[in-house]
């Protein structure tokens, strides 16, 4: 396959961050080639006006800069470095971790990639795919200013707030601790809203009655009407947030509210919420609560 040119952005991980990175590349004029394991969500870039390719070793040889929007930190060891590397033969320069993951493996991968000439830098976004898409999400930038300056544009186009946070592994830290923040409004949302259904108050006025006190967020804000529809379509993820919980728990295990909280994710995804937007916690409270 030629090269388009301008030269494209490579994107691996066509999920719920994968696509909305690549429309917003897309949005402001950058090719992206891009890959995941599924079928349909090639056929979608396709569709959406950018360029599937059918393994990433293919795609790296097309692109000197490259995204992930992978799981976790395994996965981005595993296509970085893992059997059949992208980075073998690759015309790859710099590599942008947006996944959420492990710091101080980020760190180390770092120093590994910065040995054979690669830029890294780990850019986790604080918000929802529909935030991401629409430009209304926070990137936190690990990794050395000299390459941010270096790359100006194209993460703006990412995402047009950025905050640098430090080195490699500093852009983890921080995103796991607002997601801490983040999730605990969620769940305490939620199980507000079931107590209140078992006091005779229904799910929309006591919403507007939280709206309107001290005990608004924009968890509230943000996930309150899904919670009250019952519309629970994917924009983040049970499963990837209790992902995150547990990276929480590793690096410090003595986190009451934290711990608490991802009992209540374990039980959700037994129960069969895991695929569901965290919004569906609200159906593990009513099930708790009775």
């Amino acid at each position: 396959m030629a090269i388009p040119d301008p030269a494209p952005i490579g994107l691996i991980g066509l999920g719920l961050l994968g696509s909305a990175l690549s429309k917003r590349l897309l949005d402001k004029g950058f090719q992206v080639l891009g890959y995941d394991l599924r079928e349909p969500a090639r056929a979608q870039l396709d569709a959406a006006g950018g360029i599937a390719v059918d393994s990433p070793a293919a795609l790296a040889e097309q692109v000197s800069v490259l995204v992930l929007a992978v799981f976790d930190t395994g996965d981005v060891l595993s296509i970085l470095e893992g059997p059949g590397s992208v980075l073998r033969e690759s015309a790859v320069k710099l590599v942008i971790d947006c996944s959420t993951g492990d710091a101080a493996a980020i760190g180390a991968l770092a120093a590994r990639l910065s040995a054979h000439a690669v830029d890294f830098l780990e850019a986790p976004l604080s918000g929802s795919s529909s935030q991401i898409a629409a430009g209304d999400a926070t990137m936190l930038i690990g990794g050395e200013a000299r390459v941010i300056a270096a790359h100006v544009a194209l993460l703006n186009a990412l995402s047009p707030t950025q905050i640098h946070v430090g080195g490699a592994g500093m852009g983890a830290s921080a995103k796991l601790a607002t997601n801490l923040v983040l999730g605990l409004n969620r769940a305490a949302l939620a199980e507000g809203m079931a107590f209140a259904e078992r006091l005779g108050i229904a799910p929309a006025p006591f919403l507007e009655l939280v709206l309107a006190s001290p005990a608004r967020s924009d968890a509230a804000t943000l996930k309150g009407p899904l919670m009250v529809a019952g519309d629970f379509a994917p924009q983040s993820r049970i499963r990837q947030h209790l992902k995150d919980l547990d990276l929480m728990l590793a690096q410090s295990p003595a986190l009451p509210l934290t711990q608490a909280h991802a009992g209540v994710l374990r039980a959700a995804i037994a129960a069969g919420d895991g695929d569901l937007d965290n919004a569906a916690i609200i159906q593990q409270m009513r099930r708790t609560i009775g």
